[in-house]
């Protein structure tokens, strides 16, 4: 299990870095879309050298279901870090489920939960790595207040270029955000759009 003390260590360095989380929902509300891929920012803070090497799952309103975040600090402090996102209203005992490939799952405890997501996190092993880099799904599993699994896959192609790669600059970072948001803003415009449609079918008379 992860020592609080080592968490808030690596959040305050890791806070110089965006995880791009949207605010969170239940995941069983809604319908899972395709991961956003997988992406490197590095930053200095201090006399530490932070890269993180993260991938976002968001629904059809553009709320977060998961987002996986691989951190290295490298210099004063030398840590990695595997952490998990997923929205509030999970059961913490069970933590989140880590499959590859569908291979047995490995559980992830809980860290903390903020108001609007809950993040798990566990040592960033070579075994750990290897495993995506080799891999070509990712599972994660978090179970919700209703006791119900809510599985999210993450499909590891892109890994090992965005890993291994150079991060992001600050003028593709920008234009990778602003591409982000005009998405989810199209993506919430249709959800609203099909929800209206929904309820204005319901009201049709039978």
């Amino acid at each position: 299990m992860s020592s609080p003390r080592i968490f808030a260590a690596t959040t305050s360095i890791a806070g110089a870095i965006a995880l791009l989380a949207a605010a969170a929902v239940p995941a069983s509300a809604q319908q899972q879309r395709a991961p956003q891929g997988w992406f490197k920012v590095c930053s200095k803070q201090e006399d530490n050298d932070i890269c993180n090497t993260q991938n976002i799952v968001t629904a059809d309103s553009g709320q977060l279901l998961t987002a996986v975040n691989l951190i290295e600090i490298k210099g004063k402090v030398n840590r990695k870090i595997f952490q998990i996102s997923v929205p509030t209203g999970r059961l913490i005992g069970p933590g989140v489920g880590l499959q590859v490939n569908g291979a047995k799952a490995v559980k992830v405890d809980y860290a903390i939960c903020f108001p609007d997501r809950c993040i798990s996190e566990v040592a960033l092993s070579d075994e750990l790595l290897a495993s995506f880099k080799k891999g070509s799904q990712l599972t994660l599993t978090s179970v919700n207040f209703q006791n119900k699994p809510n599985p999210i896959n993450v499909a590891l192609s892109g890994f090992t270029q965005a890993y291994d790669g150079p991060g992001l600059q600050q003028n593709e970072l920008e234009q990778r955000q602003k591409t982000l948001q005009d998405e989810v803003q199209k993506r919430q415009k249709e959800f609203e759009e099909k929800m209206k449609a929904e309820q204005e079918k319901a009201k049709a008379p039978q």
